[in-house]
């Protein structure tokens, strides 16, 4: 009995010893990782410090004076004031043509929410982001004062004091806005602008200098001009910005990007030649669905005749998509032909459109949506609404009192694709713009091949015309494919 007391005792000994021998190895080996973690952050820290320093001293020395370019202009050719009128003639349909089938697609990307605010140290402050009431945390030493003339070394000492400032929480809590927002890279670098000048009390060349260090430090392509008496923010974009003034380094266009919608007119400036160590990302100005939402809707009433009955449809919108794409530059066609529409705007107008579709056949359907674009919306060129060349997103057509032929091309466009899932193309007339769609039926009148299939003029400006018919004074035009 007592041997077995002894070898249970000998055994608890043993089980103890082990226990903290390994409690000891463990401890030990958690230490070991914890100093190499430790000996990474500093490693990696000396790193930024180095990269910063070497690109502050770079800033003291590489800069050349250069002239800024004046943005392209995309369409010089005018608009008509006075759209014309088709005749009114009864459409026959296709014999044995089937009812389309209409359905409203179901919005695919989650709803946009903001990130929840984690207090962080540092300093808080508000920014309004198109109506989203966003609360930041950012190191004092990221607010600087300019006291001197811009210079170099003005420019230089700015991003060493920032470069020593803890600006790496910040940058987390834009990237975790930036994805739970589903921001593009416009939106995105709007609101690193709103922040920067949240921080700045709305001073434009100490925001312009943050906004700078803040999208380098997100790996953006992204550098400064400067003249006598203002910084110039430059960026690079895959997509061409047109009527925007840019210099080209390495055969890459570098924008003079503005945020608040209004153009900037640089002439002879300061800038260096050479990029920040590892940034890679240039502007993609693709629209997404959500981009930019506030969830703050309004109304407007349009009604308008087709086949001799009256339609009634409420449209809504989102206050803060438009106010959003009220800052974009104008781009190429095809950005505002394959851009999202925002749930707020699609889905309520979709489902109106739809259930009066049910029934007839595709012409029919394309028809009832030419009239709607045609005839509900009140037409003006840029000119007289804008006093400039100003493409509109379909959104912002449905917002505006009067809208030109490209906005009707690139609603209908949308309207039919999401609604009829048919093919569509704009079609680039000299001062005009229209669209053609593929139909599934057999369609009489104007066409135009590409890509081996067929597709019929359909113009949502060209008042009371069918699918088929083209405005006579294009006739003789052969227009250019816009795809998307």
């Amino acid at each position: 009995m007592r041997t077995c007391i002894y070898k249970l005792a000998y055994l608890s000994f043993l089980f103890t010893v082990t226990s903290v021998a390994a409690s000891s190895e463990f401890e030990q080996w958690k230490q070991q990782q914890s100093q190499g973690i430790q000996q990474q952050k500093k490693e990696f820290q000396e790193y930024k410090d180095k990269r910063d320093k070497e690109f502050t001293a770079f800033l003291k020395a590489n800069w050349k004076q250069v002239d800024i370019v004046k943005g392209d202009v995309r369409d010089e050719e005018p608009k008509p004031d006075v759209i014309p009128v088709a005749p009114v003639k009864p459409v026959t349909a296709a014999p044995a043509a089937k009812p389309v089938l209409v359905s409203v697609p179901k919005p695919v990307v989650e709803e946009p929410v903001s990130a929840p605010v984690a207090k962080v140290k540092g300093e808080p402050v508000m920014v309004d982001f198109f109506g989203r009431q966003l609360r930041f945390y950012y190191d004092a030493r990221l607010k600087k004062s300019l006291t001197a003339k811009i210079n170099k070394d003005v420019v230089s000492d700015y991003w060493s004091a920032l470069s020593k400032a803890d600006y790496e929480d910040l940058l987390a809590q834009l990237m975790a806005q930036k994805e739970s927002l589903h921001l593009n890279d416009w939106a995105y670098a709007s609101l690193v602008n709103k922040l920067a000048l949240a921080v700045n009390r709305n001073r434009k060349n100490e925001s312009v200098l943050l906004s700078w260090f803040l999208l380098v430090k997100s790996s953006y392509k992204a550098r400064i001009a400067y003249d006598s008496n203002s910084v110039f923010l430059l960026m690079p974009s895959k997509d061409e910005m047109f009527d925007v003034p840019f210099f080209t380094f390495n055969k890459k266009r570098y924008y003079t990007v503005s945020f608040d919608g209004k153009k900037q007119k640089p002439g002879q400036v300061f800038t260096y030649d050479g990029e920040y160590p590892q940034t890679t990302k240039i502007l993609d100005m693709q629209v997404s669905s959500v981009v930019a939402s506030n969830d703050k809707s309004e109304r407007r009433h349009l009604s308008f005749k087709f086949e001799g009955k009256p339609y009634n449809i409420d449209v809504t919108y989102d206050r803060g998509r438009v106010k959003f794409f009220n800052t974009y530059p104008q781009l190429n066609l095809n950005i505002y032909f394959g851009s999202g529409v925002y749930k707020a705007t699609a889905t309520p107008l979709q489902k109106q459109l739809a259930a009066h579709m049910q029934g007839m056949s595709e012409q029919q359907a394309v028809n009832f949506l030419l009239r709607f674009v045609q005839t509900s919306l009140k037409y003006e060129t840029d000119d007289e609404q804008f006093g400039e060349e100003n493409y509109l997103f379909p959104e912002e057509s449905l917002f505006y009192p009067y809208s030109d032929c490209e906005d009707r091309a690139i609603l209908f466009a949308w309207l039919v694709n999401s609604l009829l899932k048919l093919d569509v193309i704009g079609l680039d007339y000299p001062g005009h713009v229209a669209t053609a769609v593929n139909f599934n039926e057999s369609i009489a009148g104007d066409s135009v091949t590409y890509k081996g299939k067929k597709y019929i003029v359909s113009d949502p400006t060209y008042i009371n015309a069918n699918a088929g018919m083209t405005m006579p004074e294009l006739k003789k035009y052969k227009p250019e494919i816009i795809a998307y």
